[in-house]
């Protein structure tokens, strides 16, 4: 297009959507009308206003968010049919609500992602907006069929991967490509796996299918929410902004070590003490350590009452675990009937000491006073209390398997691998969550503190007050201003109408609830979950609707995956589909063909991506000593300070300045200084996958220091003597 032409083309697309803007900011003041209205509404159950509140809550949010790169994009048919693509769909209420503004997610705007030469989709033209704010600074226009001069099919894309990065995950909504978009769109409501090697955008589209999904199921998935696992703080935090600014809010982020709340992961687990923790095999354990807490006195255990000594012996006790045991219920749960057995026990030998010589069978009365009596006095005994501690006591998770660890004896009895021991046993690792997690439903609830108790009767004695006087004043009352009495079923449930209400987004209370279960899970770098971390997500989420991503080449966990059929097959056989992502857009084909040679030998069977560009800049190396480290860092850290972009310097755990391969897993930069690489290799089984995950976050530059000889497998690094000499 001449440089004429494209100005006032230009102009023209700017005039537009400065027409958006002024639809969204007229929406804007709707929205808060109706939102103001709801606060103030009158009649009508609480429930329903509450509900309406807080979907016009939504709506504003949605609005705001929606701000920035509001529109992105514009598609021309070959009938010569405008559509202009974006955040959120707008109407024109002037015109019979015809759409100036589609919603990405929407069917009609499919060919903005698929279009291509060989398959245009009815499509003419894709034209991309470079925004600024509400400014269209510049667009680049892909003409299917014959170009014209300076017209390129991947000249939108290319400006993409090639832009620094910034802080956060930019979203790629307008680059989306069509083999990513066939992932989005899929209609498979069961678990979606999407395997790629790095910078084939897995995230993105794991991400990008979320909103999807929140688009064409919005009632289904705004009432349960989406729970996204990623693999540290780090990588969450980088993407956190994705979702939002596709107008998305109901999202919980987490890692495995966030799934049972309140829980502080201060230690590491050895390779191979992780494998076993990770093991379904552990269930055998849990359940046998659980069993050993339910013990047989090895003597029996007096109760001094007021009038008769009894015990508690091997036989009522072996009894009474059976009777708990056969209800089915978790240990906290059944020791109420291991508790009744051995109360009835021994109040029937009470009973017949006592009362021997006087008390006939046929004084029921007396029999039945006599019982209440030791029931009284059972119940205030401080040995008979410390003696059912002893023998069923109730548990917590974390009492149970801090116990079990710090005890060889314990694990013994349970099974377990003594390799599990150690001296603080609630120095917890990611490795425990699901082991905790797993013990909740084994063990069951604990008996609810009676001072609590007393208060919620007391509510409830003062709720039924309440009924009584509402009811009798209901004929002096006006409708609008009092609650009927067929609105008050239950003086509880009135006790529950005077507590506080729960205003909490879905993704606030959901973070909130172990039991929550969720509408659809997400689960990046899928590929170091154990089979006991995938037990605790499935639970999570009865409906099995997942989006599973990772790249099984990267592996460095012991305890994960290594293949998804082993994984999901147990869990939904039949309901799990297979994709891959073959191409590469965020690295570099120069620094793509280095790493591909370090997973040509670690993982043979692997095919890496296939890189869309080259930056022009090869990767290098340089040998430092000691002595020369830390300044070979520092100036590197100086240099790329005065880039634009991000950058990295990744190294073995203890190197100083460096962060260590697993914190960047997921993470991309447009530099990284890899610092030892021999020393990565060699630091556990999966040395050559953490090696593999740093060599590939760069997007632009890459950059080698090793004291010890560089690994032969680097050979395509082009070695420096001077850390200048790298550009």
């Amino acid at each position: 297009m001449p440089i004429d032409g494209y100005d006032e083309e230009l102009r023209s697309e700017q005039r537009y959507v400065a027409g958006l803007y002024e639809r969204l900011d007229a929406e804007r003041v709707r929205a808060k009308e109706r939102y103001a209205a709801a606060l103030r509404g009158t009649g009508g159950e609480l429930v329903d206003r509450d509900a309406e509140v807080r979907a016009e809550a939504k709506r504003m949010n949605r609005l705001d968010i929606a701000d920035h790169g509001l529109c992105f994009g514009r598609l021309d048919s070959v009938s010569g049919e405008r559509r202009y693509i974006g955040r959120i769909g707008l109407l024109d209420e002037t015109n019979d609500y015809e759409p100036v503004l589609i919603d990405w997610r929407a069917p009609a705007a499919r060919a903005f992602y698929v279009a291509t030469g060989a398959h245009p989709e009815d499509m003419r033209r894709r034209r991309q907006f470079h925004t600024r704010g509400r400014r269209v600074l510049d667009f680049t226009d892909e003409v299917f069929g014959r170009p014209g001069d300076g017209e390129r099919g991947d000249a939108a894309l290319l400006a993409a991967v090639n832009a620094p990065r910034g802080d956060g995950m930019r979203d790629i909504v307008a680059t989306i490509q069509a083999e990513q978009d066939d992932i989005i769109r899929s209609d498979h409501a069961g678990v979606l796996v999407v395997e790629g090697g790095p910078g084939t955008g897995k995230t993105v589209v794991a991400l990008h299918r979320v909103a999807y999904l929140l688009y064409t199921h919005r009632d289904r998935m705004e009432r349960h929410g989406v729970l996204v696992i990623g693999p540290n703080p780090a990588f969450l935090d980088h993407i956190s902004r994705v979702l939002p600014s596709l107008g998305e809010t109901n999202v919980v982020f987490m890692t495995t070590g966030d799934l049972v709340g309140g829980l502080h992961v201060t230690a590491h687990d050895e390779p191979e003490v992780a494998r076993r923790k990770g093991s379904l095999a552990i269930l055998e354990v849990l359940a046998a350590a659980v069993a050993d807490r339910q013990q047989v006195p090895a003597e029996p255990l007096p109760i001094k009452l007021a009038d008769v000594t009894v015990r508690i012996d091997a036989e009522t006790a072996e009894w009474a675990i059976q009777e708990a045991r056969d209800t089915g219920l978790p240990h906290n749960d059944a020791r109420a009937t291991f508790v009744d057995v051995i109360t009835w026990v021994l109040t029937e030998r009470a009973i017949a000491r006592i009362g021997k010589g006087w008390l006939t069978g046929a004084d029921k009365q007396a029999w039945e006073h006599l019982r209440a009596e030791l029931l009284d006095e059972l119940g205030d005994h401080d040995a008979f209390a410390a003696a059912l501690d002893q023998l069923w006591p109730e548990l917590t998770p974390q009492s149970l398997l801090a116990g079990l660890y710090e005890s060889r004896d314990r694990l013994r009895a349970a099974g377990a691998d003594e390799s599990l021991w150690r001296a603080q046993g609630d120095a917890w690792t990611v490795s425990d969550v699901p082991l905790l997690d797993e013990l909740v439903d084994l063990l069951g609830g604990i008996k609810p503190d009676l001072a609590a108790e007393r208060e919620r009767q007391e509510e409830a004695a003062y709720a039924a007050g309440v009924l009584d006087l509402m009811v009798a004043r209901e004929d002096l009352m006006d409708d609008e201003d009092h609650l009927i009495a067929s609105d008050l079923l239950h003086a509880d449930e009135l006790a529950d109408r005077f507590a506080e209400r729960d205003t909490r987004e879905v993704a606030e209370r959901a973070a909130a609830d172990r039991d929550w279960t969720y509408g659809h899970v997400v689960v990046d770098e899928a590929q170091e979950l154990s089979e006991m971390d995938w037990r605790v997500l499935m639970r999570r989420c009865p409906a099995k609707s997942f989006t599973v991503v990772g790249d099984l080449a990267q592996r460095r966990s012991a305890a994960g995956a290594t293949s998804w059929e082993a994984v999901l097959q147990p869990y939904v056989p039949g309901r799990w589909v297979y994709r891959s992502l073959t191409v590469n857009y965020r690295t570099p084909a120069e620094i793509m063909a280095v790493a591909s040679a370090l997973l040509a030998e670690f993982a043979p069977g692997a095919q890496p991506p296939e890189s869309v560009r080259a930056c022009g800049v090869r990767p290098w190396s340089r040998p430092v000593d000691d002595d020369e480290l830390a300044s070979a860092i520092a100036e590197f850290v100086q240099d790329e300070a005065g880039r634009d972009g991000t950058s990295v310097v990744i190294g073995p755990p203890g190197v100083p300045g460096t962060v260590p391969p697993s914190e960047t897993k997921g993470l991309e930069f447009d530099a990284v200084l890899v610092v030892d690489p021999g020393r990565i290799l060699a630091d556990g089984p999966r040395g050559a996958a953490d090696l593999y995950v740093a060599l590939t976050r760069a997007t632009q530059r890459l950059g080698v220091l090793h004291r010890d000889p560089l690994p032969a497998v680097l050979h395509g690094l082009t070695e420096l003597e001077t850390v200048a000499g790298s550009d």
